[in-house]
This record gives structure tokens, C-alpha cells and sequence, in this order.
């Protein structure tokens, strides 16, 4: 690490849902306030671009799908990104004015597939990676496409690896053991779970990981959802939190240095002092001292997966 000090921040606030444009530029004027307070890094929440409709259920149903719920499947699928498009350029170039380094959910446009990716931008204006999640949940697997091993990559920064788990994933013990293999030093969490018990998950990751953990939530009420384009099965009054928040930060040894934010925007910022990381795994490396490579071991599959193999490739 090149950097012993990190002022980063967490954005917590809604998609303009169907409206990418909208996002990208609220995602820009976020990265400017970020960089106004001196911020290094910026996490936004989970789908931030192309927007986490909850409550949508696209008129899915056992054995069946709908016309209307075609239809809005179409407008969803349309207002994703790809990696190599305008938008996802658009943001790099603001992230390097700003001299940011960025990690934004977005709804990532692959084919006919949508999948649910959280992107690295480097304060360079360079696309540093992405990663893809594994495993959606519930309902999100008839929309969303699963993830492979090879995303699994977390980047360098002059801060140490920078590293996204994406919501439910973080549940997965063996994902996390993947991304502390790594020695990811900023353990970012962009999630759609908006539970008080969200806290202590993260407070369990960054003592666990012995890592920086930063969870951003989106909030997002029921007026600033399309319902006249998309079905909702939340409640109907205008003001009624959809997502609600409850975003942090929190230390390697599980100190909150930032939220939770509960039912209002906000751009959490902390200083983090990246020390802390060597001296709490005095007494805990889960990838090292406290290993026991003897008695258990991890497999990871990294390769790239693709449904047909042309030629000898």
C-alpha cells in the first residue's frame, strides 16, 4: 500500500428507475460531492444503474408469464448498461475529473441477459474490472442471469485490493473466503437489503476479514417508482420506503465509523486508516496464521464459463 490513510464514501440514495440517463447524472453530481469532501473512493449501491425494482414481480408466476409482463421486462432490459457503452463511459470519465475510484452497481446488458455486476473504476478514467453476482436471490433469478468464477477478481489501488460482494452473497462463506484469499483491504458491499440485521453481517465481514467494509444501500420510496411501466406488490402510499437504507462503514475491528442511514439520502464519509488492518491480524488472519490448510481447503473455479466452445478453443 502505498497510501496509509483512505477518505472513502458510500452514497445512499435511489436509481432514477427506467431513466438511465437520470441515474448517470445523479451518480455523477454524487461523485462530485464525494470528491468535494475529500473522498478517494466512492461505493454506490447495488444496481444502482439500471435500477433494483423492489416489489416488481413482472407478472411471473409457476408455469407461466405474461404479455404485460414481457413488456416490462423490455423496458427493465432497456434501461441496462453494457461495460463497453456510453454509460459506463461516461462515469469513468468522471470518476478521473475527480480523480475517484468508484464502485457502482449497474444491471449489465450481456447478450439477451441481464446479469446483476458491480463495476471498478479507477480515478485514472480506466474500467479496473467488474464482478458479476454468483448467486441471485429468490426472484431475481428469473430476471437475472448467475455469474461465474471468473469476476471473482478483486483490483489493486494504492490502498491495497479493493474487492465487491454483491447483497446475499456476502452469506456465502466460501465467496468470502475467495475474496480474503486475496487479501482485499476495502471489502465493499453493495446490497438491496435494507434490514437492521444487515449491520451485523458487515460488523461479522470486517472482523472476519480483518478488512475495511463499505455497504451501500439504495433508499427508495414508492413515489420515485415507475408503477405506471412497472407492477409493484409493495404497499401503494406515495411515501412508503421501498428500501430504506442503513448503509456503513465499518473498521477491521468491527467499529462503525460511519451509519447507519435509515429513510433519507445520504453520502456517508470516513477516514480510514489502513494500519488497522496489520494490527488486527496480530491475532486473526483467516488466510494465514489462522488457517488450517490441513484440515480444510477451497477449490475455486476461475475460468470463464460459456455455453458453446467453437473449434479447439
Amino acid at each position: 500500500m502505498n497510501d496509509r490513510r483512505l477518505v472513502a464514501a458510500v452514497a445512499q440514495t435511489s436509481s432514477v428507475l427506467l431513466d438511465t440517463p437520470a441515474t448517470i447524472a445523479r451518480a455523477s453530481s454524487l461523485m462530485a460531492d464525494a470528491a468535494a469532501k475529500e473522498a478517494r473512493l466512492l461505493v454506490f449501491p447495488e444496481a444502482f444503474i439500471g435500477g433494483y425494482p423492489k416489489g416488481a414481480d413482472f407478472h411471473i408466476y409457476l408455469g407461466g408469464r405474461t404479455p404485460q409482463g414481457r413488456a416490462e421486462f423490455k423496458a427493465y432490459f432497456d434501461a441496462a448498461v453494457t461495460i463497453d457503452g456510453p454509460e459506463i463511459a461516461a462515469l469513468a470519465e468522471v470518476a478521473a475529473r475527480h480523480k475517484l475510484h468508484v464502485v457502482v452497481g449497474i444491471i449489465e446488458r450481456d447478450g439477451g441477459t441481464l446479469y446483476c455486476t458491480a463495476v471498478y473504476l479507477g480515478a485514472d478514467g480506466a474500467v479496473l474490472g467488474k464482478h458479476r453476482k454468483l448467486m441471485p436471490t429468490a426472484l431475481e433469478r428469473l430476471v437475472w442471469g448467475f455469474g461465474d468464477g471468473s469476476t471473482l477478481q478483486a483490483v489493486d489501488t494504492p490502498w491495497g485490493r479493493l474487492g465487491a460482494v454483491i447483497c446475499w452473497e456476502n452469506y456465502m462463506p466460501m465467496l468470502r473466503m475467495a475474496m480474503y484469499q486475496q487479501r482485499v483491504a476495502i471489502y465493499c458491499a453493495p446490497t438491496a437489503d435494507d434490514r437492521d440485521t444487515w449491520q451485523s453481517t458487515m460488523q461479522h465481514i470486517a472482523l472476519e476479514g480483518r478488512c475495511f467494509v463499505l455497504s451501500a444501500c439504495q433508499h427508495l420510496r414508492r413515489d420515485q417508482f415507475p408503477a405506471e411501466r412497472l407492477h409493484n406488490r409493495l404497499p401503494s402510499t406515495a411515501d412508503a420506503a421501498l428500501m430504506r437504507g442503513g448503509s456503513v462503514i465499518i473498521d477491521p475491528l468491527g467499529k462503525v465509523l460511519a451509519g447507519p442511514v435509515f429513510n433519507e439520502d445520504a453520502l456517508l464519509v470516513a477516514e480510514l486508516d489502513l494500519s488497522l488492518i496489520p494490527m488486527g491480524q496480530m491475532d486473526f488472519d483467516v488466510v494465514g496464521h489462522y488457517a488450517r490448510p490441513d484440515v480444510f481447503s477451497l477449490q475455486v473455479n476461475t475460468a470463464a464459463q460459456c455455453a458453446v466452445k467453437l473449434g479447439d478453443s
